[in-house]
């Protein structure tokens, strides 16, 4: 599939992640209680509150135990991984042990993830340094703010990951923001913007009903007309 362009990226941003999960139902390519992640994993920090949209890179991290020789190595193969990554980049880390206990997000791994292009991570372990983070224009999405790195590595690179019940794969498209993170399913991609507008325009019949209705003066039968008219257009094509 070829990527969006920094202009498509751009597109999707101006949009909140419930309108794109409301516009890819538009396409019925997957149940509606599937494509996103649970509330385990929250934003922490996002840069100008605006959306984060990127392709992923993936790899597993462990902080229980110290590493071995060639686990170490494995870090400089997850780097090599972001850099053949194309278009703009979330690393997307699945945190393996039994409980986050190490963070493998601080100043540092933040400041090296920038600079290889990478605008912020979602995992389901903890991360660090929240001010020198912020700073940086890096955006955290994580299941709780942690003290210490512990023994943390990486244990497996460039693999689909599985946490708060959805697998990413490596250049899978995501989109984040204060509402969690839904996975934009790439066949879709080039279209969901538009798909987005149309979606939102779908609302305008309930909205504009109510907003310019005097108050106390709206029916039920003026609610059933209305969501009558706001379902059809969801259906338009």
């Amino acid at each position: 599939m070829k990527r969006l362009n920094a202009e498509q990226i751009e597109a999707l941003r101006k949009f909140d992640t419930p309108t794109i999960s409301n516009a890819i139902e538009r396409f019925n390519l997957r149940k509606r209680t599937e494509g996103f992640m649970l509330p385990t994993v929250k934003k922490i920090l996002l840069k100008d509150d605006k959306p984060m949209v990127g392709y992923a890179c993936t790899a597993k991290i462990s902080a229980e135990n110290p590493p071995t020789d060639q686990q170490k190595e494995l870090l400089f193969d997850y780097y090599q991984h972001i850099i053949d990554t194309e278009g703009p980049k979330i690393s997307v880390i699945q945190d393996v042990d039994d409980r986050p206990i190490g963070s493998f997000w601080g100043e540092v791994q933040a400041t090296i993830h920038v600079t290889l292009g990478v605008s912020g991570v979602i995992t389901n372990g903890g991360v660090r340094d929240l001010d020198e983070v912020a700073d940086l224009g890096f955006s955290y999405f994580a299941s709780e703010v942690l003290v210490s790195h512990g023994y943390i590595h990486v244990e497996q690179v460039a693999q689909p990951v599985t946490f708060a019940g959805l697998t990413v794969k490596p250049g899978d498209l995501l989109h984040a923001d204060k509402h969690g993170v839904c996975l934009i399913p790439n066949e879709i991609a080039h279209e969901l913007a538009a798909a987005c507008e149309l979606t939102a325009d779908a609302e305008r019949p309930m909205l504009d009903g109510c907003t310019n209705a005097p108050k106390g003066s709206v029916t039920v039968d003026d609610l059933r007309l209305w969501r009558k008219e706001m379902e059809m257009l969801r259906q338009a094509k």
